[in-house]
């Protein structure tokens, strides 16, 4: 079953209130949990306190035992780390709570030790709050005691009384301590998050990818028709872009069509009318007619080129654009036209100085690897001999160039020289459009139209700029 963005993002927006909810009542659980758990250390505190002054042993978890005499005499010398059963606690906290902050030398003051097995307790801000009670000190101990993760064991004596150990891990233990549920809440909205996230990026993705394949699709070859997975506005999209594209390949097909048609059904007459035409007497007459039958089946042929370059009949392949460039060039010059290729300066670099020799050291790259690129070779030279044939017959000499980097290769032709800006060449990029001083050369105005289509297929651009000596044309594809 396919969804659709609306449901798509009625579960989105669902999923993240449920995880957030949950996540929430988790953390307020524990932490709920958490304050209860202090609040009953803290009153246990009280009750100890009290027991301690009154002699007596009155809360059920707190187990306060009076100490032998041996232990007794230990405690006196306060070597509390040699009491016995007590020697895994190895972590001394000592302090002293005053019950009557009126008369502290009366020596009615609460001696405490609180022996622990992992840390020395931070009692400091306890013993010294002036504005409190005995009791509440004693509270505010052993909620700190709970905050930790420890047990501990306190020995106590209530002025000159005996000492008495108090066993009191069953409230301020860690095995009393609630499960901390914040960790697996935070875990909770992390992975609740990076699942809404993974979702709403696979389902951008998938437009992504598709977008991409379309602006690929004139330049690699793509396919007739697109199957992309996804929501259903994303199928209805694919399925109204396979639509459009089956009938403009229709229409393109039906236009080369009628004018393959059309050329040959030209042809007969076109025969008759130059057989015609050779029967006429007058020489000059004949030689305008027989131009005129040419320059019509010419132009004809000429559109028909232009039809089949835009239908993309030729599959891309991997090819070396220089071998391409270099064997076109040598045509040329072997037809003795002045077109040239310049060749790209070996790149010089510097050594290190020498141990012996003071002067660095120079050389020289070797020369560039053959630029490849995926590309159709028949429409690239096409293109390529139609920007040659304008630079010689507007400019006289044509100077061919390669560049290239990560991304793209361009192919740059430069003339000598032209009376055409660089707003009057690109105006010759419309469809038969000719210069004004192109005198009698051959050519129907659709040479730099059947370029820029070619230069599109191939995910790049055709523009000019001002050269050195004349105008440049830059031809530019993806590698």
């Amino acid at each position: 079953m396919t969804l659709r963005l609306r449901d798509l993002g009625w579960a989105w927006s669902l999923g993240a209130f449920a995880a957030g909810l949950l996540a929430a009542g988790l953390w307020f659980s524990s932490v709920r949990n958490w304050d209860a758990y202090l609040t009953r250390a803290y009153v246990a505190g009280f009750s100890v306190y009290e027991d301690l002054r009154k002699g007596r042993a009155s809360h059920p978890d707190v187990l306060i035992t009076p100490l032998p005499p041996e232990a007794a005499s230990l405690a006196d010398a306060g070597e509390f780390e040699q009491l016995p059963d007590l020697a895994g606690r190895r972590f001394l906290t000592n302090l002293s709570i005053l019950t009557d902050s009126s008369a502290p030398l009366s020596g009615r003051n609460l001696t405490l030790a609180v022996l622990s097995d992992r840390l020395v307790y931070p009692v400091s801000d306890i013993v010294s709050g002036s504005d409190q009670t005995g009791p509440q000190k004693m509270g505010n101990l052993t909620r700190l005691l709970a905050t930790y993760c420890s047990e501990p064991i306190l020995v106590a004596r209530f002025g000159q009384g005996a000492w008495q150990k108090i066993d009191g891990t069953q409230v301020w233990g860690c095995d009393a301590a609630p499960t901390d549920l914040r960790l697996p809440a935070i875990f909770l909205a992390v992975v609740a998050l990076a699942i809404i996230l993974t979702s709403v990026g696979n389902v951008t993705d998938s437009f992504s990818r598709f977008s991409q394949s379309l602006r690929d699709r004139r330049r690699s070859g793509g396919p007739d028709s697109y199957d992309m997975s996804g929501p259903a506005e994303l199928r209805n999209i694919v399925s109204a872009v396979n639509t459009h594209l089956e009938d403009e390949r229709a229409q393109l097909e039906k236009r080369a069509t009628v004018l393959s048609g059309v050329s040959h059904d030209l042809g007969t007459p076109a025969a008759r009318v130059r057989l015609r035409a050779a029967l006429i007497p007058d020489a000059e007459l004949r030689e305008k007619l027989e131009s005129d039958v040419d320059q019509m089946t010419g132009m004809i042929e000429s559109v028909l080129t232009y039809t089949r370059s835009e239908l993309s009949i030729e599959d891309p392949r991997q090819i070396s654009l220089t071998s391409l460039v270099e064997s076109l060039v040598a045509d040329y010059q072997d037809m003795d036209l002045p077109v040239t290729l310049k060749q790209v300066a070996p790149v010089e670099v510097e050594g290190a100085a020498s141990l012996f020799m003071s002067r660095r050291g120079h050389g020289s790259l070797p020369e560039t690897r053959r630029i490849l690129v995926m590309a159709r070779p028949i429409s690239l030279k096409r293109a390529l001999t139609n920007l040659i044939d304008n630079a010689l017959k507007y400019g006289r000499h044509a100077t061919v160039e390669l560049e290239t980097d990560a991304e793209t290769a361009t192919i740059v032709v430069e003339d000598k020289g032209t009376n055409l800006s660089v707003s009057d060449i690109e105006a010759l990029m419309a469809p038969f459009r000719r210069g004004s001083n192109i005198g009698s050369s051959d050519g129907f105005g659709l040479g730099l139209t059947i370029v820029a289509t070619v230069a599109e297929q191939h995910g790049g651009s055709l523009r000019f700029e001002a050269g050195d000596q004349g105008l440049r044309a830059r031809l530019q594809i993806r590698r």
